[in-house]
């Protein structure tokens, strides 16, 4: 069974800092790309950054370019997203997801589209 579990989501004042955890089971991890996506209240799930399979790079959306860092632990089967100096916009819930490498393009990886399978999701509050 494919499980894509987050963790480390909670509630924080505005340029503060927390790190989501992504745990996968249940596929061949080395052979996926994952990316976390957001969705706030009344809006649509956007992709915020992801991870290649093939050789690690990393992409980010412009609005958390320079703040958020996302990185894998493969010995783990793990992603996590760090994030810093947090805005009361980056409010939402945060899912992470799973889309086959060998099939994804820069231009949809920060798509939903191109993802399998998806986590529960967790929920990051921000307060001004």
């Amino acid at each position: 069974e494919v499980q894509l579990v987050e963790s480390g989501g909670g509630l924080v004042q505005a340029g503060g800092s927390l790190r989501l955890s992504c745990a996968a089971s249940g596929f061949t991890f080395d052979d996926y790309d994952i990316a976390w996506f957001r969705q706030a209240p009344g809006k649509e799930r956007e992709g915020v950054s992801c991870i290649s399979s093939i050789d690690g790079s990393t992409y980010y959306a412009d609005s958390v370019k320079g703040r958020f860092t996302i990185s894998s632990d493969n010995a783990k089967n793990t992603v996590y997203l760090q994030m810093n100096s947090l805005k009361p916009e980056d409010t939402a819930v945060y899912y992470c997801a799973a889309g086959r490498g060998a099939t994804m393009t820069t231009f949809i990886r920060l798509m939903t589209l191109a993802y399998d399978y998806w986590g529960q999701g967790t929920q990051v509050t921000v307060s001004s």
